[in-house]
């Protein structure tokens, strides 16, 4: 794969020095990919002192391969979670995600970070049905959509819900712009924490307070985690020579396509399949430029990864029983406004303050869900495949990924190079291979 268009665009980054002595801190951050830079840096605004431990470069993760759109339209419908969930939790899903854009555009004004930042409406759409109960179900939930009937898609739709103002930017001139305010150490792996302190393969940090903001949670012992979430794999394309979108686009079947401009690319993406499973994703992206775009010249193409939860909101909250250690996680392929979510509410909890949204996405929320048993069933299945190729995360069977030539973990996501490096977490250490 590719590096994202992101990486390839990015300049001005500062260097970190890795964390090679014992140090102390108020707040200790660990993970310095979205999530933990905006949490760190509304902490430091409280005036903490915050240290931020990432162990790789900063934004080197999912935040450098994530189509960085900006919106509270997610690819659930809120119809459903009003059904599923009740109107409570489906009006608190929409005003945090929607006060999450909102911050989103004071704080790039507030720091004047460069970061390509552009206000765009947002849509989600069919090719097969009318979305009216969608428009129905937002007003109920007290905000005004729009429903279109025509796109900037190379097809037709039947219907499309629009949310004005919503936006997008370049997330890694944003994350490079926020963590020079910071401070930040790289290439400083926590491998395990033990009351107030965090322990790397060099070094001690006491903290009186953490965040785990480390994609997926590390600490298996607490906070049952690896049943509560599995990670699913993308496939996203940057395409020259087409006309700008006028919004972002998501379908609103789970194996459609989405779609966003950034200057001269278009940014195509397909998939959402469970990491170390079989997909044809990739053809399929690679079929629709061939079918609509075959003058358009790829650019780049990558592939992201997303922890999903049981109900398809975010876990933010205590870490399991652990004292003073806080989590934000599970941002179901909508890792900006989660980010932000996941931040405004941790920096009340930690503050002592409430926090009106606290409740709905608590990380030690009811945990009876069916997915829960397709995730026990997956991580038992797994266990028992005969194979000396295991994920030293909990054990799974590792898969051969012929398209990206790494070892995947269906569990829980963790992925391995061909040497057996580590790329992608939940595991925190290298594998034999």
């Amino acid at each position: 794969m590719d590096k994202s268009i992101w990486s390839e665009t990015a300049q001005g980054k500062k260097g970190f020095k890795k964390l090679d002595k014992d140090i102390n801190c108020d707040v200790l951050v660990i993970g310095g990919g979205m999530a933990g830079i905006i949490t760190a840096y509304y902490l430091m605004k409280e005036g903490r002192r915050v240290v931020v431990v990432e162990g790789n470069k900063i934004g080197s993760g999912m935040t450098a391969n994530t189509t960085a759109v900006i919106t509270a339209q997610h690819d659930m419908l809120y119809k459903d979670l009003i059904k599923y969930y009740g109107e409570k939790k489906a009006k608190d899903y929409l005003q945090a995600n929607l006060q999450a854009v909102e911050q989103f555009k004071s704080l790039v004004n507030e720091e004047n970070l460069d970061c390509d930042f552009e206000i765009t409406p947002s849509y989600l759409y069919s090719r097969e049905y009318m979305l009216d109960d969608e428009i129905k179900a937002l007003k109920q939930l007290g905000y005004e959509a729009e429903l279109v009937y025509e796109s900037d898609l190379p097809y037709e739709i039947r219907s499309a819900v629009k949310f004005n103002d919503m936006a997008q930017f370049h997330p890694l001139k944003f994350l490079y712009g926020l963590a020079e305010k910071l401070t930040i150490y790289e290439d400083t792996m926590v491998k395990k924490i033990k009351g107030n302190m965090a322990y790397t393969d060099n070094s001690k940090i006491q903290f009186k307070q953490a965040v785990v903001a480390s994609h997926f949670p590390f600490i298996n012992t607490h906070g049952w985690f690896f049943i509560k979430m599995f990670q699913k794999r993308s496939y996203v394309m940057a395409l020259t020579g087409i006309d700008k979108f006028n919004g972002t686009y998501i379908d609103d079947k789970e194996e459609g396509f989405y779609f966003r401009s950034y200057n001269d690319y278009l940014i195509v993406g397909k998939g959402e399949h469970r990491t170390g499973t079989k997909t044809k994703s990739l053809a399929e992206l690679k079929a629709f430029k061939e079918k609509f775009y075959p003058e358009a010249e790829i650019k780049c193409v990558w592939a992201n990864q997303d922890c999903v939860t049981l109900d398809d909101m975010p876990y933010i909250g205590k870490y399991g029983n652990l004292n003073n250690v806080y989590v934000t996680t599970g941002f179901n392929l909508w890792g900006m406004t989660g980010s932000m979510t996941g931040s405004m509410i941790l920096k009340d909890i930690m503050c002592g303050r409430q926090n009106e949204f606290a409740k709905t996405f608590s990380s030690k929320r009811s945990i009876l869900r069916l997915q829960l048993l397709a995730n026990i069933g997956a991580v038992v299945g797994n266990m028992l495949i005969p194979t000396i190729k295991r994920c030293p995360h909990l054990g799974c069977a590792l898969k051969y990924n012929k398209r990206e030539h790494s070892w995947d973990c269906s569990c829980h996501g963790s992925r391995f190079e061909s040497n057996g490096k580590m790329i992608n977490n939940p595991a925190v250490k290298d594998t034999k291979l």
